[in-house]
């Protein structure tokens, strides 16, 4: 038991440190550029995003999560997933050139055209980094994936604000997440000294694939519904507006999917370890729910309150509209970690067609929410995405609950604590905003102060046990 909670919070922190300082750069970089550019440049780029997330679900076709997945990966394993998905890769690179102009027709943006096809060679690159990846996460050494994320982000970044402030527009944009790609593919190479060989074996081929395509479909079928927003907004509306929408939707991923990201990477392969003992399994995903959710609703629902002053000090007064959509956005994604995590469990325990059914049950319900989009507003729509995530969760709980006995309610109980306290502390932050006629960033100050005692002194006050793991863990890793 030592051996593992070693290794999850050594996991935990790697990867915490990965997301902490890749955040901030993008979080940073993401002021800079907003205030170099303008809406449309960012809903320029927010057009294609579908595209790009589909080929990098098709490129991976689950090979990746099936490596990690299984125990014992030979040689032919590794070299029959690398030279498959260097196959679509390239393939995914023909199709996305020579479709571009189509894609540019479809928004009537003809500039789009020549982006596509400069963005396009990432699929390639993209292709060469999977297994390299995967094997780094079956490793569990995150130490060496938080170096090479750090490296990409930061050298990428410098390049695109130095482009913005000379005038490129949205090539700083493409720039950045070409060479984010390309410079962390490269450092991968560099740090994991797996090398390919020319070896291709059709058991190992069919072996992956068989838990592999269920991912690929679930994968597929996920992508495109988290980026089918960006279709409807830039078909349906403007580009600024988009823009506007996208620079929202980065504040309000900032917490949920960074928090996600970590816990999935880390929670997975360590999970996994102990799937034959099922009473410890549940203990430990008891404990992940608790203090993932604790994080995370502390930080959506604080995110939600603090809208307006954020966005006024970090990007400014031209950045207004997105104040509602971050609002709106922030409470549609408060499930989101624990979604995960309950999906989580049916891959740990090999029920990869359960995980794909519901997939397909998750966006069949995204419809109506696409709909509302489309004939009434893009503020109907993210309530939609609201109503959406709690309807999802409470299907995918039921399912995983089952394998751990470990129930919608029990979750919820288990959560409830975390609930009050972020609630509570959403509305004082509102009220008190409410009162203070400072400058926006003076205000933003004092209320992040005024929260971050209040969460403390609540979770104190009630032991709240999620809470003291968490310091637990703090203040072992200082030590």
């Amino acid at each position: 038991m030592t051996s593992l909670r070693q290794k999850t919070i050594s996991g935990l922190t790697w990867s915490f440190l990965d997301n902490s300082f890749n955040q901030v750069i993008q979080f940073v970089v993401g002021i800079i550029l907003a205030r170099l550019l303008n809406p449309k440049d960012f809903g320029l780029i927010g057009m294609i995003m579908i595209f790009f997330a589909v080929s990098t679900s098709l490129i991976d076709s689950g090979f990746g999560d099936a490596l990690v997945r299984k125990k014992n990966c030979s040689a032919d394993d590794y070299n029959t997933a690398f030279h498959f998905n260097l196959l679509i890769g390239i393939l995914l690179f023909l199709l996305l050139f020579f479709t571009a102009p189509i894609i540019a027709d479809f928004y009537s943006e003809k500039q789009l055209k020549n982006i596509i096809r400069v963005l396009s060679l990432s699929t390639i690159i993209t292709a060469f980094g999977i297994v390299q990846s995967a094997d780094l996460v079956k490793k569990i050494d995150f130490k060496t994936r938080t170096k090479i994320s750090l490296i990409s982000n930061l050298s990428s970044s410098i390049i695109a604000i130095i482009m913005a402030y000379k005038g490129f527009g949205v090539w700083s944009l493409v720039a950045r997440q070409f060479l984010t790609n390309l410079i962390g593919t490269s450092t991968l190479w560099f740090y994991n000294k797996w090398l390919p060989k020319l070896r291709f074996s059709i058991k190992s081929f069919k072996e992956l694939f068989s838990f592999g395509s269920n991912m690929l479909v679930a994968g597929l079928i996920d992508r495109i519904f988290n980026n089918i927003y960006y279709v409807i907004i830039g078909k349906y509306f403007s580009p600024q507006t988009l823009g506007y929408y996208t620079r929202a939707a980065s504040f309000a991923n900032l917490p949920s999917l960074s928090i996600d990201y970590v816990i999935q990477r880390v929670s997975y392969p360590v999970l996994i370890t102990i799937n034959d003992d099922n009473e410890r399994l549940k203990a430990v995903f008891k404990k992940l729910v608790k203090t993932t959710m604790l994080i995370t609703l502390v930080f959506m629902i604080g995110l939600a309150s603090l809208a307006e002053p954020l966005i006024l000090t970090l990007i400014g007064d031209k950045w207004r509209p997105s104040i509602q959509f971050l609002q709106l956005l922030s409470f549609s994604l408060i499930l989101y970690p624990l979604q995960s995590l309950n999906l989580n469990i049916l891959l740990i325990k090999g029920r990869s067609d359960i995980y794909l059914r519901m997939g397909i049950i998750k966006k069949i319900l995204i419809i109506p929410v696409i709909l509302l989009g489309i004939f009434n507003s893009i503020e109907m729509m993210i309530i939609g995405m609201i109503i959406h995530s709690l309807i999802t969760y409470l299907i995918i709980s039921n399912y995983s609950g089952n394998f751990l006995d470990y129930r919608i309610v029990d979750q919820i109980k288990d959560i409830l604590p975390a609930f009050i306290i972020a609630g509570l502390n959403g509305i004082l932050i509102l009220v008190i905003s409410n009162f203070l006629t400072l400058p926006h960033s003076i205000s933003l100050f004092i209320l992040l102060i005024i929260s971050f005692t209040f969460i403390i002194a609540a979770c104190e006050l009630i032991k709240l046990d999620s809470y003291i793991e968490i310091k637990e863990i703090i203040i072992s890793r200082i030590n």
